[in-house]
């Protein structure tokens, strides 16, 4: 936790508005959550329970201390009844640049620590897969102000969020083998019950937990469309609706969880340290040569793009106190992110995301879910084996892929450093990528071109090529 006080104004987190008595915002480096008087008095019941206390102490709750006067803009203690400070996640990701096993173990946790929270007389008012982050491969709650004490005969609050946003994505890639993030990337508020009906007809509605989840869940949404919410409420609880029932629901919802899977189709990429043209003194060559570069730098944080299997990231986090490994094969993702969680990594952040197709802001205004390039602020960026890629593979010039990389790192202060391979022209894997090209589409394309344009945005430090002659390093800091 941060413990410095400060006098920075503060700013509202734009994706923390829907609820006006229960609101982050930033103050310096400082996370804080202000409370009206209802938050409030909830969350004074909520901290003196007794589930809170190891949930937190094992991380699965994010760090929540009550902050001190003097850490509060006067602007911002004039608004709130209460102010919280949390712990600054690393990185925030979203729920489409998470694999399926990711998703998967954010759900777990979300639904662990429901459970927990109902046998103390809690309730949680959100189910969103929002409301989850990570630290490295481990997922931890950040919602505190979701926590509410619970009351008799009623429902589980968050039930139609979490089906959207987490048990219908998860259902989608286990039961039909399609990709749930572009779903979740489409639309912030999840798959809706009607969507999910019309891909599980027949058959596939006796799929484990879709007759009940999908197909009566929409029956009973379309009956109670035009009922208020308090009148249905008030219906459940004259049907001797209970907390025990609640609970008996939380806990199948569980199971069904546990249940589903995924088995990734065969990926080039997956075994591409394998199958990769590079000879095992490039490997050597350029191991030592990164290994070397983030040694001297000791980055804070890191973004490999371009990860693949995660071999330069682990690198990176021998030297680096976090690492975001960016790929865009969920095959080759989803396996990083559980031989990471298996390791108990967690300096080491797995996201999913085409580099030539990055995560656009989202929601209400563009700005309630961050772009990637709004998120991404790196003391040194990785850029091995990908310019290529964009550049042949996805016809982005040059300029603009050089231009892109350096909108990620600090050019005041201490610099950011970009480390970056540069595949040759005449290199086995540019070859494969110019055969599906028009001929002379990329005059512009050589090595000489791409220095000098490297060179007008970065103090060029160090540069090695490759013994197969094909590849070059490049190591460099932005010019300010």
């Amino acid at each position: 936790m941060i413990s410095e006080p400060t006098t920075s104004t503060s700013h509202d987190e734009p994706g923390s508005f829907r609820d006006p008595g229960n609101q982050i915002f930033y103050a310096g480096d400082r996370v804080l959550r202000g409370l009206g008087p209802q938050a409030a008095k909830d969350w004074s019941a909520v901290a003196a329970s007794a589930f809170l206390p190891p949930l937190l102490a094992a991380g699965k709750v994010i760090g929540t201390e009550p902050a001190e006067a003097d850490e509060v803009p006067p602007e911002a203690a004039g608004r709130w009844t209460t102010v919280l400070r949390h712990e600054r996640v690393p990185f925030v990701s979203y729920p489409y640049e998470w694999s399926f096993a990711m998703l998967r173990d954010a759900a777990r946790l979300h639904l662990e620590i429901l459970q927990a929270a109902l046998a103390d007389g809690v309730t949680m008012t959100d189910g969103s897969a929002y409301n989850l982050q990570w630290r490295g491969a481990d997922p931890v709650f950040i919602d505190v102000g979701s926590f509410q004490p619970g009351a008799a005969g009623e429902p589980w609050a968050g039930y139609r969020q979490f089906c959207q946003t987490m048990l219908y994505p998860l259902m989608l890639q286990a039961h039909l083998g399609l990709d749930f993030q572009p779903s979740l990337r489409a639309r912030i508020d999840g798959i809706e019950p009607g969507q999910m009906r019309r891909l599980f007809g027949g058959t596939r509605r006796w799929r484990a937990g879709v007759f009940k989840h999908v197909h009566l869940h929409d029956a009973i949404q379309a009956r109670h469309a035009g009922t208020a919410t308090g009148q249905v409420r008030e219906e459940i609880r004259d049907a001797g609706f209970s907390t025990e029932l609640v609970q008996a629901t939380v806990r199948a919802v569980a199971r069904l969880v546990d249940r589903l899977d995924w088995a990734p189709p065969r990926s080039h990429w997956v075994n591409y340290q394998q199958t990769c043209t590079y000879s095992d003194d490039d490997r050597t060559v350029k191991t030592a040569f990164v290994d070397a570069e983030l040694a001297d730098r000791r980055p804070a944080t890191v973004f490999d793009l371009g990860a693949n299997d995660g071999t330069y990231s682990r690198i990176a986090a021998r030297h680096a106190d976090y690492v975001v490994a960016v790929e865009s094969d969920p095959a080759v993702v989803d396996d990083v992110y559980r031989r990471l969680r298996a390791e108990g990594q967690r300096r080491i952040l797995p996201i999913l995301m085409d580099l030539a197709d990055p995560s656009p802001g989202g929601g209400w205004a563009g700005d309630e879910r961050a772009s990637f390039l709004a998120r991404a602020r790196a003391d040194t960026v990785l850029a091995l084996a990908v310019v290529h890629h964009l550049a042949i593979g996805r016809n982005v010039p040059l300029p603009r892929v050089l231009d892109w990389l350096t909108a990620m790192l600090p050019d005041q202060g201490r610099p950011g450093k970009l480390i970056i391979e540069f595949v040759h022209p005449d290199d086995p894997m540019a070859q494969q990528l110019l055969a599906n090209k028009p001929a002379g589409l990329f005059p512009d394309y050589h090595r000489a071109e791409f220095e000098r344009l490297l060179a007008d945005r970065y103090e060029i430090t160090r540069r090695e090529e490759l013994p197969s002659g094909t590849r070059t390093l490049y190591a460099g800091v932005v010019r300010g």
